[in-house]
């Protein structure tokens, strides 16, 4: 390898820091551990005289350096290719660092020096790709290939050098250099629509450079702000707005942003922002303000937008919360579940004790086997043990059951009605999985006739379990067919008029494709899940699914034993809460091991 790296001694304050080298050889340094991100690796330019090989192998190296615009990584490729190379053109992941195979090395020199040319084929097992958007899609493993040609080129002094002449565009990194240099970061567009007369911020994912982008040498902060003002991924573009007006950038010279010494962020835009009205300009700074909160150090408490001609406008931190996608209770979200009575009960704060919920369904008029709770804990929808009916009830005064609002003909329990699921515009999903026509329904408003939901892309599957997120431009759904089940993740698009809707689940994308059998989901937070579930031939585990599929080395929950199903809060501060098999109903605060809660229960929620 011709890679040399280094490393702060802030990285290495557990181990103690030494003092530095200065004689001896350069030597070889393997792919950094996952999550390393303080390792900062420098390319080295290719040897005079380097054999193919050689060039080939340092070409793949330093696309794992931080060299500022690949200007070394480039002095591998000829001439014409040196020009054309667009490194930004997107990254192909594979799970190892890509291997290379061509002519044997005692073959190498005489027979390229004979034909002048040669071709080298770099293979691996891809299992993600990030597009030139930044927008990280995972893959099922499949096997990459893709060849790499050479030719003899005369150099500057006259000399002939082997240089790469046919590349393809972007960056091709093993799993673990890709989680080096790069990370996940949500940038905010408005739901299209407005919910309850309210405008919804939706979390849009991508990812971006770590420390400096080599080819705009801009700060993780400038690069997410850069990718807010391009717009929203093409995936969910059909259901997101953007109050920017068409063609804002950030100016030229700007390439790091960060809050001033009073916590002030001031954003200089191009004059292109100079239309935006002063109703439109406070929307954006809620963009910027929502999508720059967790990546700086210090908290931004406003947010000062600058046009061309000055000052646009500005947004302190505390008059953005209306723009939250739950729009639930004023207070922290209660935990309810199932008693072995059939009644629903709920817990303050996962503290107990529990308590049987106002109305019907604290009662147990009809004993229930499942319950989904609004976002704002005034009513809650249950499913009846046989999973036959479906019923909704306040939570908030006595009364009777009323009649069920959906009802399943399939004969078993295990094919009628899942589990029911609110999102943040206050309408109820559930899925009604009846071999003889299994269908996903939504409730307008939680009330009224069902209305099915078409799902294209199905492909045969069995919707077991569904999960709306917060905005409600997003549904998880578990998927059955041929005996496994797997995670995808739609898009909700909604046409028509509210007298005649046309609500459909578009453009299924497949999460955490390595886990083979999933079995329960819920949503955290604005933009990713909890999952349960086993990769093939493994053992259970629980772990963070971003909403693009995307999986990290701190992903990884602690484990817990047989999780039948788990449950999530949309403000991320509260428990993570479980069902398990012997241990009952547990809870893992943030910091701390799983809990034991109660000793029974079942069904168990947050809000949503």
């Amino acid at each position: 390898m011709r890679l040399t790296a280094l490393l702060g001694c802030g990285a290495l304050a557990l181990a103690g820091c030494g003092s530095m080298p200065v004689t001896g050889d350069v030597k070889a340094v393997g792919a950094s551990q996952p999550g390393d991100s303080q390792v900062q690796v420098y390319a080295v330019a290719p040897r005079e005289g380097a054999p193919p090989s050689e060039i080939v192998d340092g070409f793949l190296e330093s696309m794992t350096s931080d060299d500022p615009a690949f200007e070394t990584t480039r002095k591998y490729l000829s001439a014409a290719a040196r020009g054309a190379w667009q490194p930004s053109g997107g990254i192909t992941v594979l799970a190892q660092a890509p291997n290379r195979s061509g002519p044997p090395l005692q073959d190498e020199a005489n027979r390229a020096a004979r034909d002048k040319e040669t071709t080298y084929t770099l293979t691996g097992e891809k299992v993600a790709a990030v597009d030139a958007q930044s927008s990280y899609r995972p893959l099922a493993p499949t096997d990459y290939s893709q060849p790499l040609h050479l030719v003899l080129e005369k150099g500057a002094d006259g000399k002939q050098e082997w240089r790469i002449d046919v590349v393809p565009d972007g960056l091709v990194l093993g799993q673990s250099d890709f989680k080096r240099l790069y990370r996940s970061v949500n940038k905010y567009y408005f739901a299209t629509g407005r919910t309850n007369g309210r405008s919804t911020l939706v979390a849009d994912p991508v990812y971006v450079r770590n420390r400096t982008d080599p080819v705009t040498r801009m700060d993780t902060a400038a690069q997410t702000v850069r990718t807010l003002l391009a717009g929203p991924t093409n995936w969910l573009r059909p259901v997101v707005d953007s109050r920017f007006p068409a063609g804002t950038a950030l100016r030229e010279s700007v390439i790091a942003l960060a809050p001033d010494d009073q916590n002030v962020l001031r954003v200089r835009l191009n004059g292109k922002a100079d239309k935006a009205d002063r109703s439109s300009c406070r929307m954006m700074a809620v963009q910027v303000l929502f999508t720059l909160q967790d990546l700086t150090s210090a908290r931004v408490e406003r947010v000062e937008l600058e046009g061309s001609r000055g000052r646009l406008c500005g947004l302190n931190a505390d008059d953005a919360s209306e723009f939250t996608a739950d729009h639930g209770s004023d207070g922290a979200d209660s935990q309810y579940f199932i008693n072995d009575k059939g009644q629903v009960e709920s817990m303050a704060g996962a503290a107990g004790p529990p308590e049987p919920v106002t109305g019907p369904l604290g009662a147990g008029v009809v004993p229930m086997g499942a319950v989904g709770v609004a976002r704002d804990e005034r009513r809650a929808a249950a499913v009846s043990s046989d999973g036959q009916r479906l019923y909704v009830s306040s939570l908030e005064t006595e009364g009777d059951l009323g009649e069920p609002l959906v009802t399943s003909t399939a004969s078993k329990a295990a094919d009628r009605l899942s589990p029911p699921s609110w999102d943040g515009r206050g309408d109820l999903w559930v899925a009604d999985r009846d071999p003889a026509g299994h269908r996903l329904l939504r409730l307008a408003g939680g009330t009224g006739e069902p209305e099915e939901v078409r799902v294209p892309g199905l492909d045969d599957a069995r919707i077991e379990e569904l999960r709306m997120s917060a905005d409600g431009v997003r549904i998880a759904l578990l998927l059955t067919k041929d005996g496994h089940t797997t995670l995808k993740i739609g898009r909700v698009e909604r046409r028509g008029s509210s007298v005649a809707p046309d609500i459909s689940v578009a453009d299924l994308r497949q999460a955490a494709p390595q886990l083979t059998d999933v079995t329960s989901i819920s949503w955290s937070g604005r933009s990713r899940l909890v999952v349960v579930g086993k990769e093939r031939g493994g053992v259970q585990q629980v772990r963070y699914v971003q909403a693009d599929g995307s999986t990290s080395a701190s992903g990884a929950l602690p484990g817990v034993n047989q999780v039948e199903s788990v449950a999530a809060a949309d403000d991320e501060r509260l428990p993570l809460m479980a069902e398990t098999v012997g241990d009952g109903i547990v809870k893992l605060a943030p910091g701390d091991n799983w809990q034991t809660v109660l000793d029974e229960g079942t069904s168990l929620v947050y809000p949503g």
